[in-house]
């Protein structure tokens, strides 16, 4: 295998700089020969849950990416790239919309875009483009276990209850396992064929995107029907991959020091209790091999751009919805605005992108939506959050555009946090924003001298911190959205709750924090009865 991966890296090479085909054939509305061959085709791999910093150094030296390092070598990788929200839906909304979550009230995983939300690729597609989307969506309203919505109502509740399992390794199958996530591979391997032989018969440019569930973790059998996912699963061939001499165990506040909406994420991802070194060192090493087993299916789709004799004519994008913490800060899963959870992959090759260009200006995933029109010549139809990118990019022959932002916004509302999140990120420092009642202090990390971010500084800097939340409150009214939040949550909950009638007892019971709740029911249940009565 490792050799069939050098031999199509080779091939891919001899690729880019070889003449690209372009189709000859007209047919109904499509556009004209000339516009074929001068609007693009463009290709968005989205990940789950994968690490930004593993695209660039030093954290590429821990896993064999080849071919994330491939487009890095041939495009452009952006440095500093984050999540709108930490969790899947709301990301996905921020991707598709263009707009930041709180413009469109993409609160949890449950509440997220309606169903006839226009996306970019409506846009796209309305111009001339043909599209097809694979994979993981997840951007509509409507989906995800019972038990993700209600802990997300009820984080306001006053008690703490282990909501996830225990993160641990498995390790399946043997050294010839390549297909661990079946699932992935079969959606890979449809967008592959798709490549090879629709999108050779078409006479437009194409616009396709591949969703994958890689790196997620692994659902847990163990945590009832509304499992969540805190396996870490990979086989041996995967792990081989891994640098494991390189692996780092994270440094970790003590309990007591951490702060206070930290220690209840901690204790809701069921991560408060002793882990080994080695059990962490695992829990990170098959996490990179999950990643490894990702970036090979991006191999699939670079492979089949080759053989279509397209891939010189196609941008491709290489990103993800949101980080995995993998135990640092005694976490892991997401929800958090640390870098492990909020730092995304964003790689782009394409026409006219020039090679090993390295870019460190701020991004976000809002930025998709206006770049993918850029890139067809397609204009936005409204105002939207994000920037397109191309401005960044060395384009030959490109005219430049006027600054971007230099700062990027990104907010959590969902569970697993019991306040609602704002993260803005300029320059060197992070601030760190809680409101809906929370009496949570504000945080803020220097990222040029605490790339762990473990010291807190938003007190000894009182100027810079006002600064910056001075700019956070002029992008969002924090205090005014959160407020919106909390009412959502408690209507939400009272409109479900009534929906049960009398098996509401049993209901909730039994979702993912049943180990604690069955310990002493009515004494949760008086909990939220407390809350309940509490103002709207």
């Amino acid at each position: 295998m490792a050799c069939t991966l050098f031999i199509l890296l080779l091939i891919l090479d001899s690729t880019l700089q070889a003449p690209t085909r372009c189709q000859n054939e007209n047919t109904g509305t499509s556009p004209t020969n000339a516009t074929r061959r001068h609007r693009p085709n463009i290709v968005i791999v989205m990940t789950d849950s994968f690490d930004g910093r593993l695209t660039f150094g030093p954290g590429n030296l821990t896993v064999q990416l080849p071919f994330t390092n491939y487009m890095r070598e041939h495009g452009a990788v952006f440095l500093n790239s984050y999540t709108n929200s930490p969790i899947c839906c709301p990301s996905r909304a921020a991707m598709w919309s263009g707009k930041f979550v709180h413009l469109t009230e993409s609160w949890n995983n449950y509440k997220c875009l309606d169903e006839n939300y226009t996306t970019w690729m409506d846009l796209l597609q309305r111009d001339g483009y043909y599209t097809q989307k694979l994979g993981k969506v997840d951007y509509k309203s409507g989906d995800h276990s019972l038990s993700n919505r209600v802990e997300a109502w009820t984080r306001d509740v006053d008690f703490l209850l282990r909501q996830e399992g225990r993160p641990v390794a498995n390790l399946t199958g043997d050294a010839s396992t390549v297909k661990v996530m079946e699932e992935d591979w079969n959606e890979t391997d449809s967008a592959a064929r798709w490549i090879r032989s629709a999108a050779a018969t078409l006479s437009q440019p194409f616009a396709l995107y591949l969703g994958l569930n890689l790196p997620h973790p692994y659902p847990t059998p163990a945590m009832g029907e509304n499992k969540g996912a805190s396996t870490f699963q990979t086989s041996p061939y995967w792990l081989k991959k891994v640098s494991r001499q390189l692996i780092t165990v994270p440094k970790w506040l003590p309990l007591k020091e951490m702060h206070q909406v930290d220690y209840y994420s901690t204790y809701t991802k069921n991560c408060s209790w002793h882990f080994t070194q080695e059990e962490i060192k695992d829990i990170r090493a098959f996490y990179y091999a999950m990643c490894a087993e990702a970036d090979a299916m991006l191999g699939e789709i670079l492979s089949a751009l080759r053989d279509d004799k397209v891939l010189g004519d196609t941008f491709v994008i290489f990103t993800s919805d949101h980080g995995e913490l993998a135990m640092e800060h005694r976490q892991f899963y997401k929800m958090s605005m640390y870098e492990g959870s909020s730092h995304v992959p964003f790689l782009l090759m394409g026409p006219k992108v020039e090679a090993k260009q390295q870019i460190a200006h701020l991004i976000s995933l809002v930025d998709v939506y206006p770049t993918v029109l850029d890139m067809a010549g397609t204009s936005l139809p409204s105002r939207v959050s994000g920037h397109s990118l191309l401005p960044l990019l060395s384009l030959k022959d490109a005219p430049q555009a006027g600054p971007l932002p230099d700062w990027v916004l990104s907010e959590y509302h969902g569970c697993d946090v019991n306040a609602s999140t704002y993260m803005l990120r300029r320059g060197q420092w992070k601030y760190i924003a809680y409101a809906d009642g929370s009496s949570a202090p504000p945080q803020l990390f220097d990222l040029s001298a605490d790339q762990e971010e473990l010291h807190n500084v938003a007190a000894k800097l009182p100027s810079i911190t006002a600064s910056l939340d001075k700019l956070l409150r002029s992008v969002v009214n924090y205090p005014a959205v959160s407020k919106a939040v909390h009412q959502y949550n408690k209507q939400q909950f009272i409109s479900w709750k009534s929906s049960l009638g009398n098996n509401y007892t049993d209901v909730i019971a039994n979702l993912r924090w049943h180990t604690d709740w069955q310990k002493d029911p009515k004494n949760y249940e008086n909990a939220i009865k407390k809350w309940l009565q509490g103002d709207l």
